[in-house]
C-alpha cells in the first residue's frame, strides 16, 4: 500500500467500526478512537464489553453485524487469529476498507478481503498515517 492509496483510503473515510474497542484510557484501541474522532470521523466501538454501551459518547455494539449503519473502514484491535473472523464479518457487512492494526498480520485474511474487493492495510495504525500523511486536523 502506497502513500497515495493510504491517503485516499483515509480521505473517502467517513464511518469507522473500531473492533476490539476497550473503555480503558490506557488501551492502545481508547486512544486511537479518541484520536480519530478528534480527526472527525465516526466510530462506532465494536466488542461484546461495548454492546449497550457509550464509548467516548459513542454508542457500542457487541459485532460488527450489530451496527445499523454503514460501515466504510472495519478497524481491527484484535490478535492476528482473530482477523479472520473479523474479515468475514467485514465482508458480509459490505465495509470498504480492512485496516489490521500494528502488529495484526493475517495474509490470508487479507486475501479473502482483496478477493473480496475490500482495501486492505496491514501491520499499520490510521493514528500514526493521518499526521505522517499530511491529513491531520
Amino acid at each position: 500500500m502506497n502513500d497515495r492509496e493510504l491517503v485516499d483510503i483515509l480521505k473517502q473515510t467517513h464511518t469507522i467500526a473500531l473492533v476490539g474497542a476497550s473503555d480503558n484510557p490506557d488501551r492502545p484501541s481508547y486512544r486511537v478512537m479518541d484520536y480519530l474522532l478528534k480527526q472527525g470521523y465516526h466510530v462506532i466501538p465494536v466488542s461484546p464489553k461495548a454492546a449497550g454501551k457509550t464509548l467516548l459518547g459513542q454508542q457500542g455494539f457487541a459485532t460488527l453485524e450489530d451496527v445499523p449503519e454503514k460501515i466504510d473502514m472495519v478497524d481491527v484491535f484484535r490478535n492476528s487469529e482473530a482477523a479472520w473472523g473479523v474479515t468475514k464479518e467485514a465482508i458480509a457487512v459490505g465495509a470498504k476498507t480492512l485496516w489490521l492494526q500494528l502488529g495484526v498480520i493475517n495474509e490470508p485474511a487479507a486475501a479473502l478481503a482483496r478477493e473480496a474487493g475490500l482495501n486492505v492495510v496491514m501491520d499499520r495504525c490510521p493514528a500514526i498515517e493521518i499526521p505522517r500523511l499530511g491529513l491531520a486536523k
